[in-house]
């Protein structure tokens, strides 16, 4: 299961919102895009796999947050059923910024034989 997958299941399930809202805005350089993960009328929400590529999971919710003007929202899918590396340096990353993040088990969402390390 991919990120997507998970995004696509609990964005309107979980935070009655869309998936991958795409908003404008400038720069001094001139204009481009960002896509929100999830989004419902006062919260953007990204999501991400409990793996280093969501390090930046922080970044692009404070992001979309400015740019839309709502809050911003972390949730980390939990694929190995452990508090690892990743998840304490996004939750402490999350808690300096005072973003609300949330740490959802493959399992409850998946088909646990379909999730690595989530039995079955």
């Amino acid at each position: 299961m991919n990120e997507a997958f998970f995004i696509s299941v609990l964005c309107g399930a979980l935070f009655g919102g869309s998936a991958e809202t795409v908003h404008e805005f400038s720069y001094p350089g001139g204009a481009a895009s960002i896509r929100t993960d999830c989004e419902n009328s006062r919260r953007v929400v990204e999501f991400g796999l409990d793996k280093r590529s969501s390090l930046d999971s922080i970044q692009q919710a404070l992001f979309a947050a400015e740019i839309t003007g709502k809050e911003a929202v972390v949730v980390l899918i939990d694929t190995d059923g452990r508090f690892g590396r990743y998840e304490w340096r996004i939750a402490r990353a999350a808690n300096i910024a005072s973003v609300p993040i949330r740490i959802i088990p493959a399992a409850l969402v998946a088909d646990s034989d379909s999730v690595p390390g989530a039995g079955g």
